[in-house]
């Protein structure tokens, strides 16, 4: 099966609203592996990799985010996938 992995910002209010945590939630619902974390300028990046529906699956949920978040819009790339991470995790860092 082909793989493919995204890099992504998530931009708006999506710090302090359980965003990761519920990223976590999609990712592992949709079998992605990856992670993200938050960034000191409020914004969210992460990366995930799975099939290509997995992944846009993933993009499309990035755009609207958690139940409490303001996504104001999603800055994303494909990068070469490389099957390093399995499972999805939170990072703090």
């Amino acid at each position: 099966m082909e793989s493919k992995r995204i890099h992504a910002l998530v931009h708006g209010r999506v710090q302090g609203v359980f965003f990761r945590d519920y990223t976590r939630r999609e990712a592992l619902l949709l079998d992605l592996n990856g992670w993200v974390r938050n960034l000191v300028n409020g914004d969210v990046e992460t990366e995930f990799e799975g099939s290509p529906d997995q992944v846009n699956g993933m993009l499309d949920w990035l755009s609207i985010g958690s139940p409490q978040s303001l996504v104001s819009f999603v800055e994303h790339h494909e990068i070469t996938a490389t099957d390093e991470h399995h499972g999805f995790e939170i990072l703090y860092t």
